[in-house]
């Protein structure tokens, strides 16, 4: 097949990029690296031409609330309309277990995504994954001060970007589902206690406290659970072994 990854660039776009490539399927990269801008639809002609699929894993990063909304409106829309144009036989977006419930921060933006792309008319799948455990490292490093670390009281079920990337890339071999698939990782952890763990394999002792009023994600969470008991591909990859591959030099 010829599928087109959007954020190809980034850090799920990049294993999933290779993983196709090393199935034998013609990818196309869409990013501004490679001179294409989904806001402004620059580029997005050429990156979309003779392509079957579409992969959207892109993000505007996580800090700025009003930001990622805005991005997610205004990319989505370009993108689809593009899409519309090309004759795109499948969307696949990478969404976030969470989005159909919390109405803060990243997961209010990626909601908004997801109803732009359920009313465009393309075929779709949405594909909600539970955090990532590098955007839950990313967290974790967010809520250091110099004597402890702050996370909120939350329950996650972390998943390996390499499985997650490969769950996207059975989803964009199927037929369009015009649904929501979930993917989570093998194991739920309260976040407290897996940032300790992640800190102290790192050799970073400071304590973890709880704290509801930590953001996550740019959301503030109190005692949600990102989990799923419906996953459609639960990762392999367990936190111990994340860990080695994550602390071994590079």
């Amino acid at each position: 097949m010829r599928i087109t990854v959007v954020g190809g660039t980034g850090l799920v776009g990049t294993r999933l990029v290779r993983q196709l490539e090393s199935a034998d399927h013609q990818v196309a990269v869409a990013a501004r690296a490679t001179g294409v801008d989904i806001v402004t639809g620059t580029g997005l002609d050429r990156a979309l031409d003779g392509a079957e699929a579409v992969i959207d894993v892109s993000s505007p990063g996580y800090a700025d609330a009003v930001e990622m909304l805005r991005f997610f409106e205004q990319a989505g829309a370009t993108l689809l309309a593009a899409e519309q144009a090309a004759g795109i036989a499948h969307h696949i977006t990478f969404s976030a277990i969470g989005a159909e419930r919390i109405g803060d921060g990243y997961y209010r933006a990626k909601r908004a995504q997801e109803r732009l792309i359920a009313g465009s008319g393309i075929p779709f799948t949405i594909v909600r994954s539970t955090p990532l455990f590098e955007y839950i490292h990313d967290v974790i490093d967010a809520g250091r001060s110099e004597a402890e670390v702050r996370v909120p009281p939350i329950r996650v079920q972390p998943i390996a970007t390499e499985d997650a990337a490969r769950v996207l890339m059975q989803v964009a071999l199927r037929a369009p589902v015009n649904a929501v698939l979930e993917v989570a990782g093998p194991n739920s952890y309260a976040l407290p206690g897996l940032a300790q763990q992640m800190l102290t394999a790192g050799e970073d002792f400071r304590p973890v406290l709880t704290d509801a009023d930590a953001r996550f994600f740019g959301a503030r969470l109190g005692e949600e659970r990102l989990v799923s008991d419906a996953a459609v591909g639960p990762g392999e990859t367990g936190l111990e072994t994340w860990l080695r591959g994550a602390l071994a030099p590079a």
